[in-house]
Order: C-alpha cells, then sequence, then structure tokens
C-alpha cells in the first residue's frame, strides 16, 4: 500500500468527558488499574491466547477460555466499539481491555492476501508459510522461488525473524512500532515508523516513514502486523488516550500538553498554537463540535467496516500496466491482479468489488480503445482475453449469493454505464452478435425479435447485467445447495423439466452457462460445499440431456440418414464459451478430488497449511450421496470435461471467438491429460466415446451433422490415445468418425428445418468465415497421423485410415506431410521397414502428385524427388509403375529431369540391387517415358530426352528427330544451342551443326547488343562451322550476316575466320593442307561487307544520342572500325570517305569532330 505519510490519519470520531454534552458517552470505566497505566495484551493464559490464534491447537491449552474472553472476542469481530459505548452504561476496564486485546486481526491469511500475490493456486498458505514455490512437476522452481522472496509478505517475515521490530505499543484501536531495515551493500541502516489502525479484526488504515508505493502493504507493515498476531504477550497495551485523558485534572492535562510539545516542538508547536487560537476563540468552527477526535478510540457506527485499500495506488499500477501494452510482463502482473480479486472474493471481502470496479476504471479509460475502434484494427489476443476475465469476474460478483439489494443496483448502475460507452469491447471480439439473449432464465423483453441489425451488441459486460436479474431464492435451488441429502424417489418421466432425475437426485434446469456461471460465483465468494452440491445437479442434468437426446435421435434415424444432412445444431457451445461452464464445472468438481473433508471450506485455518506444497494428485474421494455406486467427483469431472468436449454446437463468427474455442478445448484438454486413468474412468470414457458416436446430430461425433459443426479432431485424437490400448475397436471407430471435415465438401442440400426440442435449427448454406481453418486441418492431419503411428503392422487398421484420409482431407500440403510421417515410422533404423505401411506412404505421395500436378506448388520439386525415394524404399515395381503412369502425376519435365534421371542413377541401382534384366526393364521404361515427355514438351524434355536414350540408338535417333521436328517451330534458340553443344560433346558435330543452323534462324542480334547471352553460342556456332570445312562455313556465314547486327560481333567473326583454314582440324584428328580463305571472295567477302556496314550504322545511331562523357570511348570504337575497314583492299580509302562523312554531317558537335580529327586527320 502507499505509506505516504509520518502521521497516522485522523480520528473518525470524536470522544468527551461524561457530562460534557450529547455527544458524550454515556459509559465510563468501573475499576481497574489507572488509565495511564500499560499492560501486556496477554489473555487469560499465553497458551489459550495462541490456542485462539491458531497457534497450538485447543487440545493442548492448558485451561478453558473464560467466558469473558470468548464475549469479547465475538463482540471485537461485530460490533463497532462506539456501538458497544453507546449500549452499555457502565463498561468494566478488563472488559475494555479484552475487546481492545481481539480487535486487532488474529489470522495472518489477512495480512498475506494484502501484502503479496496468492502464488498457490487454491491457498495462499504456500505464500505465507515460507514454502518455496514449485513448478507444475512438482520441482523447485528458482526463479518463482526469488520473486516470491521478494514480495512485501516474505521480506516482513524476514525482518520479523531477524529480530528488526521494536518499541511496539498498542494504544486502543492503533499499533505503531519501529522496524529496523538491515544495512545493504549500497545503503545505510533505516529506521521505519509504522503504524496501524484497525477495527473489527480489519486493519483500516497504515503508514509508515518508507515512503512506499505500492498496492500492497510494505514489508514493515507486515512485520508490525506479524509481531503483533505471533507475539500478542511482548505487545504493551493501553486503552484509548481519551481514557487516560478523562482522568487527568487541569494541571496534569496542562503538563502534559507542554511535555508533549517540548518533546516533538518542531514538529507540532505551528499546529499546537493554531489549535489553541481557534479554542480560545468563541466563534471558532471547533468550539462548535462536541469533543475532540480520538485516533485510538476505534470506528464509529457509521464507519465501513473494510480492509484499507490504497484505490490511488490500484489505479495508477492498472494504468501503468496497460500503459505497457503487454510488454514487460504487464500481461502477468493484471492477471495477478484479477487473481488477487478472486482472492477477496473467496474470503468474502468486500474490497474485491471496491478494486475490480477501480481496475475497470482504467481499463475503460485505456486510450487504445478508441484508437483501435477508430482504425478497425483488433486489439491483441492477450488484451482480449484479460477482458475476458473483467466480464467473468463482474459475473462472479453480482451473482453473489448474500450480497445486498442495494449494493446490486449500485453495480448494475456502473455496469450499465460502461456498457454504453461506445469504446466498450464486444463479447465476441470484433463482431456484433446476432443471438438473441442467451440466457434463458431471463426474460427477453418486448423487443426481443427486434431486427439483428437494430439489436446493440452484446459487450464484456452484458452478461453481468443480466445476471442482475438472476436471483436465489428458487426453493429447489436452496435445497440443492443446502443439503447433500436433498432426494425424491417420485420419479415421473413425463415433463420436460423434472427436478429430480429416476435415481432421486436433483436436477438443475436452466441455461447451462448461466447455472455454471452460479457454481463459479459460489466458489469465488468462499462456498465451496455449496457450489460442489449445485455443480452435482448439473452434471446430472446434462448425463439425463444426453439420454434424452440419444431417445430422439433413435426416434428419427432412419429418416435423418436417408437425407443425409440436418440443420440441427447449438447454436452456444460450451467449450469456448465466455463464462466457460465446462471449465468451471471441472474445477469445481476436481478441486474436491485434491483436498480432504475437513479443509474443504473457504476459511481452513491458515498456519495448519504451514510449509505444506501440494501436489496435483487427485484421488477418487468416498463416495457422495449423490453418486452411483464407483462415481466419485473425479469420475464426474472427467465425464462433464468429456460431454462438454464433445457438444455438437455451430462453429462461432469472427476471429476471436473461433481462436478461443480452440484455445479452451486445448487447454481442457491438456487438463485431462494430468489425469492418470484408472479402470473406472475408463468406463466413463467408453460410456461417452459409444454415446458420442450414437447421438446423430446432438453429438459432435455423430452420424448426421451440422454441416459447420465445430470439427472434432482435438477431442478425438485424445479420445484415441486414451482408449486405444483399453478398446483399440472403439478407439479406432471415434477417430474415423472425427476425421471428417464437413465445411470443405460441397454444398449440401437444404435440410431438415424442423425445431425438434430446445435445440435451435439454422440455415445450412451459408459459407462460413473460417478463420481458423488453417489450424483444424492442422489438427485433422496431426489426428491421421497419430491413428498411422498406432497402425503399423496391421494391414485392416492401415488401410482403413488410408481411405479416411483419402477421403477427408482435401489439403496436398497435409497429405505430404503425413505421407512423410509414415515414410519415417515405416522405415525407423531399428527395425526392418513395415512394407504395408510403406505402401501406405507412397500412396499418399501419388494422391499429393495428382493434386499438385495442375495447381502452383512452391513445394512441388521437393514432393517430386520425395516420390521417387519413396518408390525405390517400396522397391523396382513401384518405380516402374510411377514411370509408366508418368502424365497422370508429373509434368514432362519433372518425369524427364527428376523422376527418370534418378531412377537411372548408379545409387538407386546399387540401393535396389538390381541384375542386368531389371536394369534393362527400368531403362526401358526410362526411354519411354523420356520420348513421350520429348513428343509433348520438346523445348523442357529434349535434352533430358537424348541424354536418357544415347546408349539405345533407335532410341536415340527418335529422340533426335523429335527435336529436328520441333525446331521449326517451338523450340528456341538457347534451346537449340544447348543441345547442338550437347551433340558435339557427344561425338556428333554434324548434328550439333544441324542444330546450330536452326537454332541461328531463330536469333536476331540488333546493334547494340554487344553483351547479349547467345554471342558465345553465336561464335561457337561459327568456329564449329570453320572446322567442319569451307562448305560448313558458307553455309553458316549468310546466317550469321542476316541474324546479327552487332559489328563488334561480327568483326570477332571475321577475325577468327582469318586466321585459320576452314577445316584445318578434321574429325578424326588430321590437319587439312589448304589456303587461308580471301576476304575478297565469298564467303567472306559477304561476311566484310557486312561488318563493315553494321560499323558504319552502328556509328549514326550512336552519334544520334551521344554525350560529352561518352566521346572518348566513341574515339575508340572507331579506332576498332578503322581496323575492320583496313581488312578490304580498298578500306582506307573507305575509312576516309567516312570520316569525311561524319566530319560533314555531324560539323555541330565541335569537340567531338576536334577529337576525330587529331586521331584520324
Amino acid at each position: 500500500m502507499a505509506e505516504r505519510g509520518q502521521l497516522p490519519p485522523p480520528a473518525k470520531r470524536l470522544c468527551c468527558r461524561p457530562g460534557y454534552g450529547s455527544a458524550c458517552r454515556p459509559g465510563q470505566r468501573a475499576g481497574g488499574a489507572g488509565p495511564g497505566s500499560g499492560a501486556l495484551c496477554a489473555g487469560p493464559s499465553s497458551a489459550a491466547a495462541a490456542a485462539a490464534l491458531g497457534l497450538l491447537p485447543l487440545g493442548k491449552t492448558q485451561s478453558p477460555e473464560s467466558l469473558l474472553d470468548i464475549a469479547a472476542r465475538k463482540v471485537a469481530e461485530k460490533w463497532p466499539f462506539q456501538r458497544v459505548e453507546e449500549r452499555f452504561e457502565r463498561i468494566p476496564e478488563p472488559v475494555q481491555r479484552r475487546i481492545v486485546y481481539w480487535s486487532f486481526p488474529r489470522s495472518e491469511r489477512e495480512i498475506c492476501m494484502y501484502s503479496s500475490f496468492n502464488t498457490g493456486a487454491d491457498d495462499p498458505a504456500a505464500a505465507a508459510a515460507g514454502g518455496v514455490a514449485t513448478a507444475p512437476g512438482g520441482a523447485a522452481d528458482p526463479a518463482a522461488a526469488a520473486d516470491e522472496n521478494r514480495l512485501p509478505f516474505r521480506r516482513g517475515i524476514a525482518l520479523l525473524d531477524g529480530g528488526c521490530v521494536d518499541n511496539v505499543l498498542q494504544v486502543g484501536f492503533h499499533l505503531s512500532g519501529t522496524v529496523t531495515e538491515p544495512a545493504m551493500q549500497s545503503e545505510p541502516e533505516t529506521v521505519c515508523n509504522v503504524a496501524i489502525s484497525f477495527d473489527r479484526c480489519k486493519i483500516t488504515s497504515v503508514t509508515c516513514s518508507c515512503g512506499n508505493k505500492d498496492i500492497f502493504y510494505c514489508a514493515h507493515v507486515v512485520a508490525l502486523s506479524l509481531y503483533r498476531i505471533r507475539k500478542p504477550d511482548q505487545v504493551k497495551l493501553h486503552l484509548p488516550i481519551s481514557e487516560t485523558l478523562f482522568q487527568m485534572n487541569r494541571d496534569q492535562l496542562q503538563k502534559f500538553v507542554q511535555y508533549l510539545i517540548t518533546v516533538h516542538h518542531t514538529e507540532v508547536l505551528p499546529t499546537a498554537q493554531k489549535l489553541a487560537d481557534e479554542i480560545l476563540s468563541q466563534n471558532s468552527e471547533i468550539n462548535q463540535v462536541h469533543g475532540a477526535p480520538d485516533p485510538t478510540a476505534g470506528a464509529s457506527i457509521d464507519d465501513e467496516n473494510c480492509w484499507h485499500l490504497d484505490e490511488e495506488q490500484v489505479q495508477e499500477q492498472v494504468k501503468l500496466f496497460l500503459s505497457q501494452g503487454g510488454y514487460h510482463g504487464s500481461g502477468k502482473q493484471l492477471n495477478l491482479l484479477f487473481a488477487k480479486v478472486r482472492e477477496m472474493l473467496k474470503m468474502r471481502d468486500s474490497n474485491g468489488a471496491r478494486m475490480l470496479t477501480l481496475i475497470t476504471e482504467q481499463f475503460m479509460a485505456d486510450p487504445r480503445l478508441s484508437l483501435w475502434r477508430q482504425q478497425g484494427t483488433a486489439m491483441t489476443d492477450k488484451y482480449r482475453q484479460l477482458w475476458d476475465e473483467l466480464g467473468a469476474l463482474w459475473m462472479c460478483i453480482v451473482l453473489n449469493p448474500h450480497c445486498k439489494l442495494e449494493q446490486k443496483s449500485s453495480w448494475l448502475k456502473q455496469l450499465k454505464k460502461w456498457n454504453s460507452v461506445d469504446v466498450c469491447p464486444w463479447e465476441d471480439g470484433n463482431h456484433g452478435n446476432d443471438l438473441p439473449n442467451l440466457t434463458n432464465a431471463l426474460p427477453q423483453g418486448a423487443n426481443a425479435n427486434q431486427d439483428s441489425s437494430n439489436r446493440p451488441h452484446r459487450t464484456v459486460f452484458t452478461r453481468a447485467i443480466e445476471a442482475c436479474d438472476l436471483h436465489w431464492q428458487d426453493s429447489h435451488l436452496q435445497h440443492i445447495i443446502s443439503s447433500d441429502l436433498y432426494t425424491n424417489y417420485c420419479y415421473h418421466d413425463d415433463t420436460e423439466n423434472l427436478l429430480f432425475d429416476s435415481q432421486g437426485w436433483p436436477l438443475w434446469h436452466e441455461h447451462v452457462p448461466t447455472a455454471c456461471a452460479r457454481v463459479d460465483a459460489l466458489r469465488s465468494h468462499g462456498y465451496p460445499r455449496e457450489a460442489l452440491r449445485l455443480a452435482i445437479a448439473i452434471v446430472n442434468t446434462l448425463r439425463r440431456q444426453q439420454q434424452k437426446q440419444l431417445e430422439m435421435f433413435r426416434a428419427q434415424k432412419k429418416e435423418l440418414l436417408h437425407r443425409g444432412v440436418t440443420s440441427i445444431t447449438n447454436l452456444e457451445g460450451w467449450v469456448g464459451h465466455p463464462l466457460d461452464p465446462i471449465g468451471t464445472l471441472f474445477s469445481s468438481l476436481m478441486e474436491a478430488c485434491r483436498v480432504d473433508d475437513e479443509s474443504f471450506h473457504g476459511f481452513s485455518d491458515f498456519t495448519d497449511h504451514v510449509g505444506q506444497c501440494k501436489s496435483l494428485e487427485y484421488h477418487h474421494l468416498p463416495a457422495h450421496k449423490l453418486f452411483e455406486e464407483g462415481e466419485s467427483y473425479l469420475t464426474l469431472a472427467v465425464e462433464v470435461a468429456l460431454i462438454g468436449l464433445g457438444q455438437q454446437r455451430i462453429m462461432p463468427d469472427g476471429l476471436y471467438a473461433q481462436e478461443k474455442v480452440c484455445r479452451n478445448e486445448e487447454q481442457l484438454i491438456s487438463k485431462l491429460q494430468e489425469i492418470e486413468l484408472d479402470d473406472t474412468l475408463v468406463k466413463i470414457f467408453r460410456k461417452q466415446a459409444v454415446f458420442l458416436l450414437e447421438a446423430g446430430p446432438y453429438s459432435g461425433l455423430g452420424e448426421v451433422i451440422h454441416r459447420e459443426s465445430v470439427p472434432m479432431h482435438t477431442f478425438a485424437k485424445y479420445l484415441f490415445t486414451s482408449l486405444l490400448p483399453h478398446d483399440a475397436e472403439l478407439a479406432y471407430k471415434t477417430a474415423l468418425r472425427a476425421m471428417r471435415l464437413l465445411v470443405l465438401e460441397s454444398t449440401a442440400p437444404l435440410g431438415d428445418m424442423s425445431r425438434p426440442h430446445h435445440i435451435a435449427s439454422v440455415v445450412p448454406n451459408r459459407y462460413p468465415r473460417w478463420f481458423t481453418l488453417s489450424h483444424i486441418e492442422s489438427q485433422q492431419c496431426e489426428l491421421a497421423s497419430t491413428m498411422l503411428t498406432a497402425a503399423k503392422g496391421d494391414v485392416r487398421r492401415l488401410e482403413t485410415v488410408l481411405e479416411s484420409i483419402q477421403k477427408n482431407i482435401h489439403s496436398s500440403s497435409h497429405i505430404f506431410k503425413l505421407a512423410q510421417d509414415a515414410f519415417k515410422i515405416a522405415t525407423l533404423l531399428d527395425s526392418l521397414p513395415d512394407i504395408t505401411l510403406l505402401k501406405v506412404s507412397l500412396e499418399l505421395g501419388l494422391q499429393v502428385m495428382r493434386m499438385t500436378l495442375s495447381t502452383l506448388n512452391w513445394r512441388r520439386r521437393e514432393m517430386v524427388r520425395w516420390l521417387v525415394t519413396c518408390a525405390t524404399e517400396v522397391g523396382v515395381y513401384a518405380l516402374d509403375s510411377i514411370m509408366q503412369n508418368w502424365f497422370t502425376l508429373f509434368t514432362p519435365t519433372e518425369a524427364t529431369s527428376i523422376v527418370a534421371t534418378t531412377v537411372m542413377s548408379n545409387s538407386t541401382i546399387v540401393r535396389l540391387h538390381l541384375d542386368c534384366h531389371q536394369q534393362e526393364k527400368l531403362a526401358s521404361s526410362a526411354r519411354t517415358l523420356a520420348l513421350q515427355c520429348a513428343m509433348k514438351d520438346p523445348q523442357n524434355c529434349a535434352l533430358s530426352a537424348l541424354t536418357l536414350c544415347e546408349k539405345d540408338h533407335i532410341a536415340f535417333e527418335t529422340a533426335y528427330q523429335i527435336v529436328l521436328d520441333a525446331a521449326t517451330t517451338g523450340m528456341s534458340y538457347s534451346q537449340l544451342f544447348t543441345i547442338a553443344r550437347y551433340m558435339e560433346h557427344r561425338g556428333y558435330p554434324m548434328r550439333a551443326y544441324k542444330l546450330a543452323t536452326l537454332a541461328m534462324t531463330h536469333l536476331n542480334l540488333s546493334y547494340n547488343q554487344d553483351t547479349h547471352p547467345a554471342i558465345n553460342d553465336v561464335l561457337w556456332a561459327c568456329a564449329l562451322s570453320h572446322s567442319l570445312g569451307k562448305n560448313e562455313l558458307a553455309a553458316i556465314i549468310p546466317l550469321v550476316v542476316k541474324s546479327v547486327k552487332c559489328a563488334t560481333v561480327l568483326s570477332d567473326i571475321l577475325r577468327r575466320c582469318t586466321l585459320t583454314t576452314p577445316g584445318m582440324v578434321g574429325l578424326h584428328g588430321r590437319r587439312n593442307s589448304g589456303k587461308l580463305m580471301s576476304l575478297d571472295k565469298a564467303p567472306l567477302r559477304q561476311l566484310l561487307d557486312a561488318t563493315i556496314g553494321a560499323y558504319i550504322n552502328t556509328t549514326h545511331s550512336r552519334l544520334t544520342h551521344i554525350s560529352p562523357r561518352h566521346y572518348s570511348e566513341f574515339i575508340e570504337f572507331l579506332s576498332k572500325a578503322r581496323e575492320t575497314f583496313l581488312m578490304a583492299h580498298d578500306g582506307h580509302i573507305q575509312f576516309t570517305q567516312f570520316i569525311d562523312n561524319l566530319k560533314q554531317i555531324y560539323k555541330g558537335k565541335k569537340k567531338l569532330m576536334m577529337l576525330v580529327r587529331e586521331r584520324f586527320g
């Protein structure tokens, strides 16, 4: 808490001498020690006092408590001291002392609650007793322990144990003392002055000179409080200071005041003088009031009796956490604050509602709300969950079974105010809820049937507002929660809402989330027994409802199965619901499994649990009066969880609502997984699995369900793994039924639009906006993978699972994952390959190939390579099969470049230990595939086909002819050049030449493409032609002249052709002795003229847009041109004329022409 001041707060009521005026107290002390004398706080005996405080069992006390102590303790708990004074004319001093003594808090539980977060799940004893925080597995969590040691409560205990508390004095209802903070490495020793006021066993105000600002009491307040609780016999006790002053005469009073001023003159002298002036003034305000304030005299009748809570600090802390936007652990801190509210409610502390009001006000003032609303963006998921908890807590508060009407009216007014704010978050996230009021127990009013577009959105506070109309006066409800023996064996199954079932056990028919909210409210307000009784009644009601639904389906089963579709559905699911009804029932029942019968109430003795650390072990406790034979709280908890998870419900609208369904389902299943299944629980699983399979549209696993039902994949996976060791047939039946994903099937025709029983019907053809579809499909895949793993070695099961996968999974990526999973399981290193599972893997891989053949998939190449690997493991017949059916599985490019090439590799032959016959058979299939692919896609497959066919003459010739046929139409010059180079490399130069000439006909190089990638191919083709002979060179040069307009490329070709004689190196390496070709004769004359012409054209083109920074580069270009000109016999004259022509045409470019004259004259 914020201990900001040095002085205690002003007194709340006035005290005066008897007879002074109408406001004077009528009573007076009757005997006893003098008022100024002090007395220790010990009662009749220190042992009895210790026993009363819970420090010793009552059985070990030396003597029974006195009647005075018993009466004083009760009065101190319930009556403000002013009422005691007014009620009795004379109050003996020993009685006053005992009332004052017993008015201080006696339990450390509340001190812990106001000075630390609740580190234990259900019992703050763990935080108070010095026990080490534990991780879920029971091991010590060092980080949690370190955090816990920093809490004020733990630090206060350390200060107390270290003997740091001193000068403890109790004057009336005021406790003071000093607490010495030991010196640290960086800070000196400090002494803190602490003052505590208390009333009716509650601390009503605290001050400490440490100046600490926090929600919690500081460690010094904790130390002083615990000192008073643990060492009452060492605390000096005085009656209220006004009692002492009443006994003084004028001289004593003057001496008292003067001494007080002398001791504290620097602090109180200005105040003393001011008060003296006011008292001496007849008309001063202070003289208009009888009596004077006494900070030690206790509370007045009108004072609210509640623990001290620093509202300002609560607001500041929440505001700070919200401003951090989820960073620095702020979300965790806010959740801890919510847990603190629940802890207060459980202790029936009125500050619970008060603290939640302060938190809510800060949440509503969060500036991000309006920003998100303006931008149309969604709040973060963690922040959204905080709002959900806020709404659930308000639901608990307004459902307090013992709250006063004026309290509820005040809360309702505040909730409506928040609800009307424009930025108040909606119940289902970012979408309005189109459903009417779902709390069926409440009247819907005249506007119940209004158009949904005009109906106001349901906010996070709507359910709490609706719950304000609920009450606890129903006699049947009162009987349920008040007695374990409430039964009625007169059973008549002829009405819809029976009060008792066939066993005579009470039922509670109410909107299920609302009924479960009552359970949560009872638990939250410290009524666990009552909550448990109502939870059992609700579970029995749900079980009876299950049986009724099963009977209804059996009556209409033939018709529904014939139609194949249904519109019957639940519009409101219990898992993922804002009120978390199933989670509430489960937690209530599981809580009863983890506590012994004596401590199962809201206020078990705090010190009984000192040093204990409870582990999460659940037991079948002795049967409750309303259980069947063999049933327990544990079996009921498990059964209600299975009922909720298996409930058929429609997928809600909106991203947040759908994510919440997934999240809550996984949370509930994770809690179930903590429970070790025994024979009793396995029976429950069997019973529920059978019902879920046979209940038709009323179950999520029924034969015929609504098309947009929430899928059961995650739940079915848990059921499968749980049932498999005990009933494999039922496990597989359940999992296989859950594999369906109807929303991805073709649109169903209009279904049954009747409204049987209480389950609503909806129009079935609205295609859903399933925002969590990818997660749902991944869960479907996980379920299938789990079944594949379990079915290893069982041919029949594997075939059944394979059929289910092929029928129900629509995502190629997930089928591919399953194929990979099956392959890994089948080829584990520690066992022989499972050939059946390998075939399943291959079959799934083939399905993926067919699904992705005509669609773009970035993993396609990986999929093809994996399939070949899988087929290799299956055997040679599988490889042969995929090659023979390649056109249904692969593109021509994939078939030749990946499939056939991999199959024909040496590694595959070695891996399969193939003999010559098998190798030839595979090679024949590969060649056939290659030729088919080349015919279908010669551009991309011709080269691969030639490579695959090169060992078979006929196939190779066929592939070559395919290339020639395609060369004139569909193939590009780059593809033809590539194949031509391959031919030359394989020793077919004439075929390479043929293909090169065909490639040249497709090529076109303009004057400025001097870096074109095809230049090397052109130079290679000319070199190849030159090496073959004059005729071949003569044939290709016209093609070059026609296709290439780039001067530098042409001059390069020309220069190479003049260096050696054509055909100088023959096919067999023999040198020819021919002469060099003449530039004056064909074909080189044609090439020379084309080259000179190209230089002239290029020169003019470049001069059109030349800039000064390119002048030097242009001069170098002309130098190269001159070299080519000079190769002609009249080249010098031609070049001179060319330069003169340039000077005349471009005489305006004076600087450039000057450079031309300097170089070329």
